[in-house]
């Protein structure tokens, strides 16, 4: 008689969620998405620090399309704008102003982490979400922050965007790809290196956003329904209200971070981002929190 081999056994086993983590890990992608703060990263520290486990990254993804959803109503009216700019634009060169060119830099920045992601798209799953790696990052991209605050103009409106600052922030964006880092505090940090306004780079952050973390949510969609190997699994109505619960916080967090950006330095976010860095090294030194 052929023996069943346990290592199967170990490897199909997963930690059911509960509905008070789906609540609370819903609320925690709303309220980080948007803050340079990375919310793949404190989604990896909540459930582990708390909940004792990993949500994974295909929970983390699809819950993104949540906050994706706020902000397509958020700038609903911005985005019809640039799509028929673009559309325009292209059957009739006279027309080609500033949202045709937007809707041109949106697409050519998006392909660098569309490559990245697909390449790596296991690491970032596995490896990448090391609580060391993702603390560490925390610490060290938040010199990053400080630096282009410092030493980035803020004199250039939205209007002065290019294509070369197009692609240089897709390109920072692919940084986000690592837990710890922060989409819009790697977009906005290289907008502000380019000289453009906090509010403009910001803004342009948010744009650039939509098309890659909408793709990451919809190809991750199967993997959060039965996932493999390590971590919590979602059900079909947990995902949902996680997913709702991180639209309406995403997109009251919206507004609140661009008239913040309008007065207020992306300074403020560092001390945090130290603060929770050392934290979670100090735990894992300790013991008390697992690294995987």
């Amino acid at each position: 008689m052929e023996r069943e081999c346990p290592c199967r056994t170990i490897l199909a086993v997963t930690d059911a969620m509960t509905w008070t983590q789906a609540v609370v890990l819903g609320a925690v992608q709303g309220l980080t998405e948007f803050l340079p703060v990375s919310s793949s990263g404190h989604l990896r520290i909540v459930s582990g620090v708390f909940f004792g486990d990993d949500a994974g990254a295909s929970f983390t993804a699809v819950t993104q399309l949540g906050t994706e959803a706020a902000v397509l109503l958020y700038f609903l009216r911005d985005i019809v704008r640039i799509v028929i700019a673009w559309v325009r634009g292209l059957r009739t060169p006279a027309e080609r102003g500033l949202d045709y060119r937007i809707g041109w830099y949106v697409i050519f920045a998006t392909i660098p982490i569309g490559i990245l992601g697909f390449v790596f798209k296991d690491e970032i799953r596995t490896g990448a979400r090391n609580l060391w790696l993702i603390a560490t990052m925390l610490i060290v991209f938040s010199a990053v922050i400080v630096l282009a605050e410092r030493y980035g103009s803020r004199r250039r409106p939205i209007e002065e965007l290019t294509l070369r600052d197009g692609l240089t922030m897709g390109l920072a964006q692919c940084l986000a790809l690592i837990p710890g880092v922060s989409r819009s505090g790697a977009t906005a940090s290289a907008g502000l290196f380019l000289g453009l306004e906090r509010a403009a780079a910001v803004r342009f952050s948010f744009l650039l956003a939509i098309p890659a973390v909408t793709a990451s949510g919809l190809f991750s969609l199967p993997d959060a329904f039965s996932p493999s190997g390590e971590g919590l699994e979602a059900s079909g109505p947990q995902l949902l209200v996680a997913t709702v619960i991180s639209f309406v916080i995403g997109f009251a967090s919206i507004a609140w971070l661009l008239k913040f950006v309008e007065r207020h330095s992306l300074n403020w976010f560092v001390g945090y981002r130290v603060v929770v860095g050392v934290i979670v090294l100090i735990l894992l030194s300790a013991g008390v929190v697992s690294a995987t």
